[in-house]
């Protein structure tokens, strides 16, 4: 009986959810979305804390050691500087750092959820959204252009050279995406930035050495000429997987009875390749397209390092390696956030481009 009770009140709690879902089955699947995002990135940031917990040393260890390297400069001739046991628990229960890692995670959250503060850098002492706010529109920068860019070429290309099947052009254009799509992409950076170095056509970094409020117009065309080859890598790098994709989802629309029926009634060839078998093309792009996001994102860590390019993954890395849990993991909070929503975005753009899609009803 008080199980029967219990099922009961249960059922009545989630009465209101089960109403919504029937009559706005699309924002019901929205607000679900959201909220298995707020629950992965929860578990992320556990993790995080967990494995850097586990890493050799902490970041007590780079504090103390720059000290001492400061104190050492300032004192010419003195060698006799030393730490002991007592100053790096000291310093490690000022941080917070003697506390378990679940313990540190929660206090992150509490600072972060309700006063919203994501803390400062534990080596630069800067605050960590001054510090990510600097970079991400960088990074956010390069991948969007880059991401337009493939989606341009891959729909153009793709489409094209699904009317050349079977002539010679055919095994040419699939070697040549296939050999885009399985070369090493930080080979391809390194051959790139060599050519830089050799030719002296570009630049070897990634960025202008002045800022963009000093002169807008300069920094433009500077800006154009040092990303050029870092956006080539990043392109050639997501056209050949995309190129394949759309080019052999066109020959399967264009195997379908419905274009036969087209054809049978008449419709110009180019009305049957644009305004129908082009459509069906749209789905499964942005279905893999938040997968290409994420791609991009996690490519131009290595980008952004080979070409020292000042971005978020640039930014990642030297966190990594000096131990900052704070901008580790903020970095990684934030960029999830971006590949998870462009996720619940490329769901609801399928939804909106596809009227037989119905979320959380049949048929």
């Amino acid at each position: 009986m008080k199980l029967l009770a219990a099922a009961e009140a249960l059922r009545k709690l989630l009465s209101p959810f089960y109403i919504f879902k029937r009559r706005f089955p699309l924002a019901a699947y929205i607000l679900y979305r959201f909220l298995t995002m707020a629950a992965l990135l929860f578990l992320l940031g556990f993790a995080i804390f967990a494995l850097m917990q586990l890493a050799p040393g902490d970041i007590v260890d780079q504090i103390m050691i720059q000290q001492v390297f400061s104190e050492s400069s300032g004192r010419a001739g003195q060698r006799d500087i030393s730490i002991t046991d007592d100053q790096l628990a000291a310093r490690r229960a000022y941080l917070g750092l003697d506390q378990p890692f679940y313990v540190q995670y929660f206090r992150w959250l509490d600072r972060v959820i309700v006063h919203h503060d994501l803390g400062t850098s534990l080596i630069s002492r800067a605050p960590v959204s001054f510090l990510i706010g600097s970079r991400i529109w960088n990074s956010i920068m390069l991948n969007l252009i880059s991401l337009l860019l493939i989606t341009v070429f891959s729909f153009l290309l793709g489409v094209y050279f699904s009317t050349k099947a079977g002539t010679a052009a055919d095994p040419a254009v699939t070697f040549f995406a296939l050999v885009l799509h399985a070369f090493p992409g930080i080979l391809l950076l390194i051959l790139l930035q060599l050519f830089a170095a050799v030719t002296g056509l570009f630049p070897v970094t990634a960025y202008p050495s002045f800022p963009w409020t000093e002169a807008p117009g300069k920094f433009v065309f500077s800006y154009m000429h040092h990303i050029f080859l870092p956006l080539l890598a990043s392109f050639l790098g997501g056209l050949g997987g995309t190129l394949r994709m759309i080019r052999a989802t066109m020959l399967d629309q264009l195997g379908q009875p419905y274009i036969t029926s087209l054809r049978s009634r008449g419709i110009a060839e180019w009305r049957i390749y644009l305004a129908h078998a082009f459509r069906n093309t749209l789905n499964p792009f942005i279905t893999g397209s938040a997968n290409l996001l994420a791609g991009l994102f996690s490519g131009s860590l290595i980008l952004e390092i080979i070409f020292a390019y000042p971005g978020i993954g640039r930014l990642m890395y030297e966190a990594v390696m000096q131990q900052d849990i704070n901008l580790v993991l903020a970095n990684t909070m934030f960029i999830s956030f971006l590949v998870l929503l462009g996720m619940v975005i490329s769901d609801i753009c399928l939804a909106l481009v596809d009227p037989r899609i119905r979320y959380g009803k049949e048929g």
